[in-house]
């Protein structure tokens, strides 16, 4: 089906949303199965670490490989499958993609899923898929609907008062698609208090947590105390309802208390060993990782990392998909491998969930999935006569692959199956979204039917409250 969907209406949309829920008064909570005795059970992780592949992530190039087919000038686009042979992991039979052999030594650490099938919505932007995955809800929605950080962060709290309970990594907002990208980078109607705490460089994260460069302590207090003063003498609605107000000041009163704690040494990764530091330093995303693990042992509740949404670059393979691929792999494999391993070996693993994920897939023919094709936006020729060609280019909506570890997941388990011939869509156990946050949230211990009244209606943690976990990742 198509869509007339464009971002001119997804800023418009979500900003009035965003709007509304700053007007709005306090959300009513209503935890429907707080009361429900068959509801309760016991958590399995404190913490999330969400590793986010941003610009989708070709899964036959990943995860996921299938029969490999090598470069040769005058071949048919269509016999391309993977454009990388495959590797074994550490679980007997399934292999990944060349590239990412670090992070199949650890796989008897996680699950593997490879049957995650994203939504349907038309014509494909990518923030839009993104805001679906984070926030579980598609947009346009008229309430702006928390990211599953804020979620948590809402539910569970801080588990150290001094650090941040969600924090954001990597992601900065003067690229493409700015805007759409902070429709959902938001408490919504949860609050300020609840929002990301961003960090868009890791290396520059002690920056985040100190007075700005010649600004002393006495001024910054002065400062902080006239911006208290004016949120609270401001008239009413001028800066949202009392309740947003007061959540605002709440964040602030955070972040200052962050900024005298000794905790705040968590975000000057120059104290990391070399060691260590050289082997998380392939760029930005790899430094995001280790000041994750960082933040972990220091309390943070949950953290994502991005490798950046930023249009035709990174894992948004428009052309040139084999090549830019060998270099997304360096970046993301050794960090992911040893952000595992330290987290094991600290035994933080045990009640840390991490979760490696993309918003969709890529496949070289098809433009969405193959019973609900959408405008192809890419041009592919069917004989390949140029390297650039070669690789996974158009949105692929029917197969994709998700990795997890610890906080109660099993170990060495594989879920889900996709063909092994084109179209390669999920054929056994189809997963979706409202499943994964449902699961994340079940192994926190957050019941499925959590909610909160806004505007007269109830708005649950996944839509109409209807998610369920898939029961077989848990351990």
């Amino acid at each position: 089906m198509q869509s007339n969907w464009n971002r001119r209406d997804f800023i418009k949309k979500s900003s009035a949303a965003t709007l509304a829920a700053l007007a709005a008064g306090a959300p009513i909570a209503s935890m429907l199965s707080s009361c429900n005795s068959k509801k309760k059970f016991s958590s399995t992780a404190d913490t999330v670490i969400l590793l986010w592949m941003a610009g989708g992530m070709a899964h036959t190039e990943t995860f996921d490989p299938k029969k490999y087919v090598a470069f040769e000038k005058g071949m048919k686009s269509n016999d391309v499958l993977s454009t990388f042979p495959s590797m074994p992991t550490a679980l007997d039979g399934i292999r990944f993609s060349e590239g990412l052999q670090s992070i199949g030594s650890v796989m008897d650490k996680g699950t593997l899923i490879r049957s995650y099938v994203a939504a349907d919505m038309g014509f494909i932007l990518h923030s839009r898929h993104q805001y679906h995955w984070h926030t579980c809800y598609e947009p346009p929605q008229t309430v702006a609907a928390p990211h599953i950080g804020a979620w948590i962060a809402n539910q569970l709290g801080p588990k150290n008062p001094v650090i941040p309970a969600f924090v954001d990594i990597g992601q900065r907002f003067s690229v493409g698609e700015a805007e759409e990208l902070k429709a959902f980078h938001t408490a919504g109607f949860l609050g300020n208090e609840f929002g990301p705490f961003l960090i868009p460089d890791p290396s520059q994260g002690l920056e985040s947590v100190r007075p700005p460069v010649g600004m002393d302590s006495k001024r910054f207090e002065q400062r902080n105390k006239l911006y208290n003063d004016l949120i609270s003498k401001s008239p009413v609605g001028e800066l949202g309802s009392d309740y947003q107000k007061e959540s605002l000041k709440r964040s602030m009163e955070q972040a200052y208390m962050l900024l005298n704690s000794p905790e705040a040494k968590a975000f000057d990764l120059s104290l990391e060993p070399k060691e260590s530091y050289d082997i998380y330093n392939t760029g930005r995303f790899g430094l995001g990782c280790l000041l994750a693990r960082r933040l972990t042992e220091q309390g943070a509740r949950f953290i994502s990392v991005t490798t950046e949404y930023e249009p035709f670059v990174g894992f948004d393979t428009h052309e040139n998909g084999h090549t830019r691929m060998v270099g997304m792999k360096k970046m993301i494999d050794g960090p992911v491998a040893q952000l595992i391993k330290d987290l094991h070996k600290t035994g933080h693993l045990d009640r840390t969930l991490v979760i490696l994920a993309s918003e969709f897939s890529r496949d070289m023919m098809v433009e969405g999935r193959p019973d609900a094709k959408v405008q192809e936006q890419v041009s592919q020729p069917e004989v390949i006569s140029d390297l650039k060609f070669y690789g996974m280019h158009r949105h692929f909506t029917d197969g994709c692959s998700i990795l997890m570890f610890g906080g109660g997941i099993k170990k060495g388990f594989v879920y889900g199956k996709t063909a092994d011939e084109r179209p390669c869509k999920s054929i056994e156990n189809p997963v979706k979204i409202n499943q994964i946050h449902q699961t994340i949230y079940h192994a926190l211990g957050i019941p499925e039917d959590t909610q909160y009244e806004v505007e007269k209606r109830p708005f649950y943690t996944t839509p109409d409250g209807k998610g369920k976990p898939v029961m077989e990742l848990l351990g």
